[in-house]
């Protein structure tokens, strides 16, 4: 069997697998409900590898090694330590309170449940029309498929970014929540194998004295702070805005929505810790772009960093070209387990919270959230049809303003159990958002985490005097009641 009919055996293989389990998936979707949080009846452990999928993604798998092949340590500790240790504290910090408010008020978003937190119709749709900036994620991961679509297929990358469209909307249209849990599944198991292996067998490279090969690439690029960097040269840079803007990207509709799907309080520990060590092995990805960089691949774009070590790494023998196969397979199963995660929560937060408040109408919920779709997939592809050259950044402008706008609602939301005012909420949402954008947009802040994180923390810093403000007020109202 030659490798090019073992290819199209394997791919039509997958494709048959993940359309099967998207028919599953179908069989159990009767409403809007079950379309974006499943009936509540899928095991922890699965949702804790569609989790840990979601996370990982294209960003992991594919763009953000060529940050640590161009970068070095900085880079791969600004995403790999900091990021992880963002990831984890975030899910031990909200996950009980959003799933208790989320379980009470039968919120199927993340704009639903800041309607039912703060009672603001205004306030949730502002939310749903900013979580639309996930969009930028979208174009990201077609960009990263479409890529490694040219490296398993004899396509155009134009071609490719089709051909993906089509299958993932194509599937999550039969299944919503159920077919991205259980694809998801699937996906995310190959990609544990595949990492595993790439891992393994790259390691060569360093031999044996890890520092001292990246010591030969230049002294900044074996530097926790790479002084040569314009994104990753301090502290702030590498650790603390890599930890604060992970922390925030939590917050996305796709990821914490999976939190709605436990069945009750009991599987919150099987769940974090499941997400904690796949998500943990995913990140080893990162290495990639150390191998290329030690194997002396010249990589013309950054973006394209892993397909090009992957053709150098495999391309050369059969049996290297029988492996792609299966590597390219999986990365691109990466993008997808990310990609019809927030196709799903997209097109259930604009029926849920856009259509259905605006028209005053909730009928045919379903078939609102299918519409939504194709038209979330249309303008991905108008985005994504001609790229900015490092999609990353792209991509990272627009989630992050998302996360930096999330972060003091939700986390207000769940952490203080008293009444909080509009206003300070709101005034922190507007804070986090827009400093960023005007930071990294206007202000020459190249890196969007460090925009982020400083629009952040003047987000959290307002708040924090907001909630001062407004409950030493309470008190004194309070105390004049009482005389």
């Amino acid at each position: 069997m030659t490798p090019d009919i073992f290819k199209y055996i394997i791919t039509f293989g997958y494709v048959g697998l993940v359309y099967y389990l998207s028919w599953v998936g179908m069989r159990r979707t009767k409403d809007v409900k079950g379309f974006a949080i499943g009936n509540k009846d899928m095991s922890p452990y699965v949702i804790g590898i569609t989790l840990a999928a979601s996370i990982s993604s294209t960003a992991t798998f594919v763009i953000n090694p060529g940050f640590v092949y161009s970068h070095g340590l900085s880079a791969y500790l600004h995403y790999g330590v900091a990021g992880s240790l963002g990831i984890l504290t975030a899910f031990l910090v909200l996950t009980r309170g959003f799933l208790r408010l989320g379980e009470s008020k039968n919120a199927l978003t993340i704009p639903q449940w800041i309607y039912y937190r703060f009672n603001h119709r205004g306030f949730s749709l502002f939310f749903a029309f900013i979580n639309l900036l996930s969009i930028t994620f979208v174009v990201l991961i077609l960009v990263g498929c479409s890529l490694l679509m040219t490296g398993l297929f004899p396509v155009d990358q134009k071609t490719g970014l089709v051909l993906v469209l089509l299958f993932v909307f194509s599937y999550v249209l039969m299944g919503g929540t159920y077919a991205h849990a259980y694809t998801n599944t699937l996906q995310g198991v190959m990609m544990l194998i595949i990492t595993l292996v790439l891992f393994f067998q790259g390691w060569k490279y360093f031999g044996g004295d890890f520092m001292g090969s990246l010591e030969q690439v230049g002294r900044g690029y074996a530097s926790l702070y790479n002084s040569e960097s314009e994104l990753y040269y301090d502290f702030f840079s590498v650790f603390v805005s890599g930890f604060i803007v992970t922390f925030a990207l939590m917050l996305q509709p796709h990821i914490l929505t999976k939190v709605l799907y436990l069945r009750s309080e009991k599987d919150i520990g099987k769940f974090i810790g499941t997400t904690v060590v796949v998500g943990s092995i995913f990140t080893l990805m990162l290495m990639m772009g150390f191998y290329a960089r030690l194997a002396g691949v010249d990589v013309p774009a950054q973006d394209a960093v892993v397909r090009e070590y992957l053709l150098f790494e495999f391309g050369s023998s059969v049996w290297g070209e029988y492996a792609l196969v299966f590597i390219f397979i999986t990365l691109l199963a990466a993008g997808m387990s990310t990609l019809d995660g927030i196709l799903v929560s997209l097109s259930a937060m604009v029926v849920t919270d856009i259509v259905h408040p605006l028209t005053g109408s909730e009928a045919n919920g379903l078939v609102l959230s299918r519409w939504a779709l194709v038209v979330v997939g249309i303008v991905g592809v108008a985005l994504a049809w001609n790229p900015p050259p490092l999609i990353g950044l792209f991509a990272q402008k627009g989630v992050y303003g998302l996360a930096a706008a999330s972060l003091v609602p939700v986390l207000f939301g769940v952490l203080v159990r008293r009444h909080i005012p509009l206003w300070v909420v709101s005034i922190s949402a507007a804070i986090g958002l827009f400093l960023h954008l005007g930071l990294n947009l206007f202000g020459g802040v190249i890196n969007p985490a460090i925009s982020a994180a400083y629009a952040i923390l003047a987000a959290l810093a307002f708040g924090l005097l907001g909630l001062f403000v407004t409950r030493v007020g309470q008190e004194s109202e309070g105390k004049t009641e009482k005389s």
